[in-house]
């Protein structure tokens, strides 16, 4: 090589190897012949201005160029008499493959954003994109943001209630009209309607394991329902008036029924004021022994899903009970098994768990008042929060998975004390307010937005701790950020008409939010 310096003083290098060595072709033989048969048919439909140039190429490699008599094979691909020589259609095909490449990039970068909690999401509601290959850098908040991916429509009457599936793409819908309607939230697609209530649907909830939907109803009856069968499989009657709502109740930290996987034998008919119904509940499928309902008629009660009985009756309340929020039980330490968990309670009585550790139950309504109960053992009240100067139409505490939380899962809080999310608890009322409040130390009121300009008909606590989520009367979807006390994103607008419930996955990026104008929307979260 010959090093010297050029009119500028940089030094250059200049290869004394021939100019043809620095690139090498990397042709087969039989692609080369194509391509000179190629350009010598393209220079013959260019006319007689470029004849010469066809001879040349025709004369360097008259193999590819020249056809034989009796072997057509070789011109076959690139005979002169094509109105678009292969070249041509080679060259325009380039620009073509790089666009849709680009296309398949920028679709594969959307998809990568929409999916990123099955490939790298860790379900708190607060993961990182980049590990599923979505915007790297960037935290995904998992927010609600417009517009509405599908809308849901085939109730005739006013969509009261709805629910997500905790396992499944799939979301239950009650309303007006007697009916429970399941959808594929994902694909938007109608599943099936569950029929067997006589008059309006009030709430629905999916069991912790999915295996059964409860169901309640102005008709006085409360309803399970097989989500495999899709068929009811028990009927529990016991309230004098109207039933608001109904939430499976949490487990116990190592019951036994959650390790079992056979099937459960139909249990007796019940007597007048039990329960009937064609067949059984597992409560190891589905994931929980017992249902707390709220009612009308000032009471509020937990049912033995097995047998159907009423197994307690609570009325501390003095007026309609309108709402219900569950709370799963967490293990302070990782460590023990759950049957030794289980053995050490009933050594205990019950008495050794600590507050922070107990499944709970809050309800209120007409009186304002929010009574917050442990959800096993003797049911006493825990504490009881006041604030609210109307009607209490929502409770919510911490979105995520009713099975007992171990201490060491990204969903169990970092302590006991006020400050952890484990602990909210976000009301709504038609005071036009939502409230946060921590049921640790007796209970207290952390803070209270103000953003509404109606009615509060729904609230949930989001599952990473950091937000809560609201709608109302006033027709939009509300994002208060729990760190700064203020909203921090609103969805105006969001149905027609007042927007009276909505309901968070704990780990899928979607909220579902229905409306008085009989459909139901679903909605990405970002």
């Amino acid at each position: 090589d010959n090093h010297g310096v050029d009119a500028i003083g940089r030094e250059t290098i200049t290869s004394s190897e021939p100019r043809s060595c620095l690139h090498t072709m990397v042709l087969t033989d039989k692609q080369r012949s194509d391509l000179h048969a190629g350009i010598y048919d393209y220079f013959l439909s260019r006319g007689p201005e470029f004849a010469e140039c066809a001879e040349a190429i025709a004369k360097a490699d008259p193999v590819s160029c020249t056809p034989k008599d009796g072997n057509s094979e070789k011109k076959s691909a690139t005979s002169t008499l094509s109105s678009a020589p292969i070249l041509e259609k080679k060259w325009t095909a380039v620009p073509r493959l790089q666009r849709r490449v680009l296309e398949l990039e920028r679709q594969m970068a959307t998809n990568a954003k929409i999916h990123a909690h099955r490939t790298g999401g860790d379900g708190s509601g607060s993961g990182s994109a980049n590990p599923g290959g979505g915007m790297p850098g960037r935290e995904r908040r998992m927010l609600p943001r417009p517009p509405a991916v599908h809308t849901l429509q085939s109730h005739s009457a006013v969509v009261t209630t709805v629910a997500l599936h905790p396992v499944y793409t799939m979301a239950a819908s009650g309303s007006e009209d007697g009916t429970i309607k399941l959808w594929d939230h994902e694909s938007g697609e109608y599943l099936r309607t569950l029929k067997g209530h006589t008059n309006v649907v009030t709430c629905v909830d999916f069991s912790p394991k999915g295996g059964y939907l409860a169901s309640t109803s102005t008709d006085l009856s409360i309803k399970i329902w097989d989500i495999q069968e899709y068929k009811c499989v028990r009927t529990l009657r016991g309230h004098d008036h109207t039933i608001s709502a109904v939430r499976f109740v949490p487990p116990i930290i190592g019951a036994l029924y959650l390790e079992k996987s056979e099937s459960v034998v139909p249990g007796a008919e019940a007597a007048a004021g039990g329960s009937s119904g064609s067949g059984g509940v597992d409560p190891s499928l589905a994931g929980s022994k017992f249902l707390v309902t709220a009612s009308r008629d000032q009471t509020v009660k937990f049912w033995d899903v097995e047998s159907g009985f009423c197994d307690h009756t609570i009325s501390d309340h003095g007026d309609w009970v309108r709402c219900i929020a569950v709370r799963p039980a967490y293990a302070a330490s990782a460590g023990g098994s759950a049957r030794s968990e289980s053995k050490k309670r009933e050594e205990t009585g019950g008495e050794g768990n600590s507050p922070a550790s107990l499944a709970l139950v809050a309800t209120s309504g007409n009186d304002r008042t929010i009574y917050v109960y442990n959800a096993h053992e003797k049911r006493e009240k825990v504490c009881e929060l006041r604030g609210h100067d109307h009607v209490v139409e929502s409770l919510s505490f911490l979105c995520s998975s009713l099975l007992p939380q171990k201490g060491g899962s990204k969903q169990s809080p970092a302590g006991a004390g006020a400050s952890s999310s484990w602990d909210y608890l976000a009301s709504g009322s038609r005071d036009r307010t939502v409230r946060l409040w921590s049921v640790a130390g007796g209970g207290s009121c952390l803070m209270t937005f103000r953003a509404h300009e109606n009615w509060v008909r729904s609230v949930l606590v989001h599952p990473s701790g950091n937000h809560v989520l609201s709608c109302g009367d006033d027709r939009s979807i509300r994002v208060f950020d729990i760190k700064s006390n203020r909203c921090l994103r609103t969805i105006e607008d969001a149905h027609p008409h007042f927007v009276t419930s909505i309901s968070m996955h704990q780990n899928l990026p979607v909220l579902v939010s229905e409306s008085v104008y009989h459909t139901v929307k679903c909605w990405q979260l970002d």
